[in-house]
């Protein structure tokens, strides 16, 4: 039996709260980011055609659903949020295909959705407070 193998459940426990935490890191720091730049970054949505009167939503969700993911808290509804929002964000500011950056922020935004919907799909796992009085089990190996 390799190392590999004999580690698996510790790796597919710990798996879980490190993904959710690369992930919501990236929206914990643009939403702190919204905050101290709060001007001009509601100066740059309304440049975009998009209302600035929504930035406090906008910093609502990365900020909350950032944390909701990282502690593991309601972490189903924090992922399909931060997914939509993420798919709204590739179609309403990266749609610029042609400059090189924003087909990377788009493809950035579509990926990171995927992810999301990935935590959607399988939960947040025994390291959360969403499974916090669930009975721990091995997974299959």
């Amino acid at each position: 039996m390799s190392k590999l193998s004999k580690n698996y459940p510790f790796i597919y426990e710990i798996s879980k709260p490190l993904g959710r935490l690369l992930i919501a890191q990236v929206f914990l720091i643009l939403g702190y980011r919204k905050v101290i730049n709060y001007d001009s970054t509601a100066g740059w949505m309304e440049s975009m055609g998009i209302s600035g009167s929504l930035l406090p939503l906008v910093i609502i969700v990365e900020i909350f659903g950032s944390l909701g993911l990282i502690i593991g808290w309601q972490t189903r509804i924090c992922a399909i949020l931060l997914c939509g929002y993420c798919f709204l964000t590739a179609l309403l500011f990266h749609m610029e295909l042609s400059d090189p950056m924003q087909q990377i922020s788009f493809m950035k935004n579509i990926a990171l959705s995927g992810g999301l919907l990935y935590i959607f799909a399988s939960g947040a796992g025994n390291f959360s407070l969403d499974n916090r009085n669930a009975k721990h089990s091995e997974p299959n190996l």
